[in-house]
This record gives structure tokens, C-alpha cells and sequence, in this order.
């Protein structure tokens, strides 16, 4: 087959597998009411589906890097599509929530080799002049795969049941193995090199123990950020910072080399990739909840919605790559960025109980918009500012900041939803008139420890069926909508600070072309 379609079949089959990969972050958060059901797990072990794959996912990535630059990415690629076939399969079939934890740990290890080798494996299979537009095709199935998962998620599960989301990927992951095998080339291999192993005990324990912190916080939210379970392994993950930047200073093959860092667009572009999915991914959470819980929104009707986000993806995604030629990564990841803080501003200004979609609407516009353009820059920029000996470390390094950042705002989001709508309620609910003040303390116990993603079924609840009685339940109602609104305000201007900061870094950081193209 000739060079010039191997190469586009070639970005087919990593775009298959990116696709699959990103999915399963997004896809399990619309099935996890079924899986409590089929399991009769409580909420902190149902938790783990998704922590486990992310946990394992964001640890692994920059090790398996360095081991496809070593025995070539040909192979880990094709390993780890392998890896997530057995792992989807024992997924579907698994007979308690422990095993199904256990088998979305093994998930993850091939969802880290699929995402980081994809992205050095594209970059080398296109000439500089077609990258752009390639990697922009890339970035796009990215942004497609976490906008788009919940509606793909809630048409598998109200059609066929949970386990179809994972057994889905069984036929798509054998088909890509199978192009793999026959148009993907083997990279050139580093005989020479070795595999740095305190550094990969190092950095692998390093994202573990700040990402577990991270869940610690989330799962547990009364824990304070000074309690000892979150202190100690952030404590330790400093410990571990240090004597991972020691080993690499020392050693002769280190797994990072940190000279990477010296290079400000490279630097600029995982600052972006941080705030964006801190920002823009780490708020789909919390949007999904509004639309579901407030909105009464189905998951495959809150999947339709969130298509007004990743449909403009699919269009602008790859002309994206295409305008940075233009005009440069730069200035492209920090218009787009800045963007997106004005459809959030805009969400926020307009949001109001009653909750009405036509409030979010132009906000999820500019919101799509943001996410078509953002993707693919970041990408270039990264890429393009490195050595070809260091891309694969440099796409590694990319998607932890990417993945961290998700993980960090997920919980820091979820912080300010959840302190900006229990302020509001002790506010508003101790300033009812006519019910006894202990009374109101009870309603405020129920409704603190339903929390905030409870919504509508707060009030289903058997704790709440005295509510109904009282001649101002309509009105607390609505305080506990109002007090939902408060805090998702808290979260809206959260995440236009992040995408601003990251809008600023951007301009600042970023040079075009640093280095010469790969």
C-alpha cells in the first residue's frame, strides 16, 4: 500500500482505539445507578468503577511511554489494545463490584498505552505540513469521546444493560488490532537504552499517591484538606516529587529528561491541557448532574443535549489544525480558552430556578466552539516543541497533565458545588418563618447528607415524605433548587478562572516553533 494512505488508515486505527480509551473515563458515570443495582453496592464502592480505571490510567502513562521508545510502540500499542480486550470482556462479565474494580484497574493500564503511544505514533506517520490536520483529527475523536459518552453510555444501558458498555469495545478492539497489525509501522528502537526503574517506581507512585489524594477528598466530603488521610499522601507525594527530580538529575537513561522543561511552549501547552480538563471536563461532571437530577433530563436525553458541545468538534476539530498553521498554535489555544470562560460567564449570568434549558444553550455554543479549537493546538504546540527523541516522553507528559487536571477539578469543583449549596441552605432554610427551629435542623441534616447531586430524588426519599405535608414544601423546594443554583454559580466561576489562567499562560508561554518540525 502506498505511504500516503497507510498513513490515514494509520489514524483510523489510533483513533479507534482513542475513542474506545476516552470512553470508558466517560461512559460509566451514566451506567453506575444500574451497577449499584445489580451489585447493591453503596455509593463509596461504586465510586472505584470510575476511580479504579483513572487511578491506574493516569499512573501508567508516562511508564509505558518509555517503554514503546524502548521496544518500539508498534508493539506496547498493540499490547495494550489487547490488554483492554481481555479487560472489557472480564468487565462485562464480572459477578461483584470487587471484581469489577479490579478488572477496570487492569482497564486502565491499556487505556494509558492506547492514549499516550497514539499520539507519538500519528505525529511520526504525517510529514509537518499534514500533522496539523491529522492531530487536529486526533484531538477532535478526544474531545467527541468525553462530550459524547454519555449519550453513547445511556443508549447502551437503557437498550442492553450495563455490561454492554463494555462488552461493546470487544469487536471495535479486535478490528483495530487487526489494522494495527497490518498498516501501523514499528518505530524505531532505542536498543541502548535502559529501562529507568527507580524512576519508574518513582513517577508511577508519584501520580498514584496525588491522584488518590485527590479521590480521598472527592469520596469523603467531610474530610478537611489538613485531615491526615488527604496530608499524608499529599505529604508523601512531595517526598516522592523531590526524589523523583533527584533520580532523573543523577541517573545516565532517566525516564524524564527535565531539560524538556526548559522549553516555555512545551510548558505552555501542558499548562493548557491542566486547566482545560480541570475546567471544561471536570465541569461535564456537574453538568450531567443538573441536567439529570434538576433538569429530570434522562442520561440519553442529557447525552443529546451535551451534543450542542461535541458536535462542533466534529466540524471545527479538524479545520483547528489547519487555522494553527495559519495563525499559530499561540494564539489559537488562547482565544479558544478565553472563550470558553466567556460561554461559562454567560451559563452563569443566565442559569436560574426554575432551571430551563434555553439558560445553557448559548453557554454550551461557545462551549463547543471552545473545545472544537482547543484540542488539537495543545497537541501541535507540545509535539512541535520537542526533539523526535523525545516525543513519545512528550506525549506521555502531555496526557498526565491532562488526566491530573481532570481528576483535580472533578474534586475541587465538586467542593465548590457542594460549600456553596449547603451555605445556601443553612441560610435560607433557618430564615423559613412558622416551623419550629428543630424542625428545621432535621430538614437540614436530611438534605446535607443527601447532598448536592441528589436533586429531585432528595425529595422521593423516605426521610423527605414528611416534607410533603407541610404547606411550604413547594417553598423548599425550591430553596433546595436555589441552593443548587448557588453552588453551580460557585462552580461556573471556578472554571472560567481556570480557563482564563490558562488563556494567559497560553499567550505568554507559547513561541511557534521552538524547535524545528520533527
Amino acid at each position: 500500500m502506498e505511504k500516503t494512505n497507510r498513513k490515514w488508515w494509520v489514524l483510523i486505527t489510533v483513533s479507534l482505539a482513542v475513542l474506545m480509551a476516552m470512553l470508558d473515563i466517560t461512559i460509566v458515570n451514566v451506567a453506575l445507578p444500574e451497577i449499584q443495582k445489580n451489585f447493591s453496592s453503596d455509593f463509596s464502592n461504586l465510586q472505584w468503577v470510575l476511580n479504579a480505571y483513572t487511578l491506574v490510567y493516569a499512573a501508567m502513562l508516562l511508564p509505558i511511554s518509555k517503554l514503546g521508545d524502548i521496544i518500539g510502540r508498534k508493539k506496547v500499542f498493540l499490547l495494550g489494545l489487547a490488554i483492554f480486550v481481555i479487560g472489557s470482556l472480564t468487565s462485562g462479565l464480572a459477578s461483584s463490584d470487587l471484581w469489577l474494580n479490579i478488572f477496570r484497574g487492569f482497564q486502565g493500564i491499556s487505556g494509558a498505552a492506547m492514549m499516550s503511544l497514539s499520539l507519538t505514533i500519528v505525529t511520526a506517520s504525517f510529514p509537518e505540513k499534514q500533522r496539523g490536520l491529522a492531530l487536529g483529527i486526533w484531538s477532535s475523536v478526544v474531545g467527541v469521546a468525553i462530550s459524547g459518552g454519555p449519550l453513547i453510555g445511556g443508549a447502551l444501558v437503557d437498550s442492553f444493560g450495563w455490561r454492554s458498555i463494555f462488552l461493546v469495545n470487544i469487536p471495535f478492539g479486535i478490528l483495530a488490532i487487526l489494522l494495527g497489525l497490518f498498516f501501523i509501522q514499528e518505530s524505531n528502537k532505542n536498543s541502548n537504552e535502559k529501562i529507568d526503574f527507580l524512576g519508574f517506581v518513582l513517577s508511577t507512585a508519584l501520580i498514584f499517591t496525588t491522584v488518590l489524594a485527590l479521590i480521598q477528598k472527592e469520596m469523603h466530603e467531610n474530610y478537611l484538606w489538613t485531615d491526615w488521610h488527604i496530608l499524608t499522601l499529599l505529604g508523601l507525594s512531595i517526598i516522592l516529587l523531590i526524589a523523583f527530580i533527584i533520580t532523573e538529575r543523577i541517573v545516565k537513561q532517566p525516564m524524564i529528561e527535565l531539560s524538556i522543561f526548559r522549553n516555555w511552549s512545551f510548558n505552555g501547552a501542558n499548562i493548557a491541557a491542566f486547566v482545560l480538563g480541570a475546567g471544561l471536563y471536570g465541569g461535564f461532571t456537574y453538568l450531567a448532574i443538573l441536567m439529570q437530577n434538576y433538569m429530570g433530563y434522562s442520561a440519553f436525553e442529557t447525552g443529546v443535549k451535551m451534543l450542542l458541545i461535541s458536535g462542533f468538534t466534529i466540524i471545527l476539530g479538524p479545520l483547528a489544525g489547519i487555522i494553527s498553521g495559519k495563525i499559530g498554535n499561540r494564539w489559537l489555544i488562547s482565544g479558544a480558552l478565553f472563550i470558553g470562560a466567556i460561554g461559562i460567564l454567560v451559563m452563569r449570568q443566565m442559569i436560574k430556578v426554575p432551571f430551563e434549558w434555553s439558560y445553557l444553550m448559548p453557554g454550551f455554543v461557545l462551549l463547543g466552539i471552545s473545545n472544537a479549537l482547543v484540542n488539537p493546538p495543545i497537541s501541535n504546540a507540545a509535539m512541535s516543541s520537542v526533539d523526535k527523541k523525545q516525543v513519545g516522553m512528550a506525549s506521555g507528559i502531555l496526557n498526565v497533565f491532562r488526566q491530573v487536571g481532570i481528576s483535580f477539578g472533578v474534586v475541587m469543583l465538586g467542593i465548590k458545588l457542594t460549600e456553596g449549596y449547603n451555605n445556601s441552605l443553612d441560610k435560607h432554610i433557618m430564615a423559613i418563618q412558622n416551623i419550629d427551629s428543630g424542625f428545621k435542623h432535621q430538614m437540614l441534616e436530611v438534605f446535607h447528607k443527601s447532598g448536592a447531586f441528589a436533586g429531585s430524588l432528595i425529595f422521593e426519599s423516605k426521610q423527605a415524605e414528611v416534607f410533603k405535608q407541610m404547606p411550604a414544601y413547594e417553598h423548599i423546594k425550591n430553596i433546595v433548587f436555589s441552593a443548587f443554583n448557588a453552588g453551580i454559580k460557585d462552580v461556573d466561576l471556578f472554571i472560567a478562572i481556570f480557563l482564563l489562567i490558562g488563556s494567559l499562560a497560553s499567550a505568554l508561554l507559547i513561541r511557534e516553533k521552538s524547535k524545528p518540525g520533527l
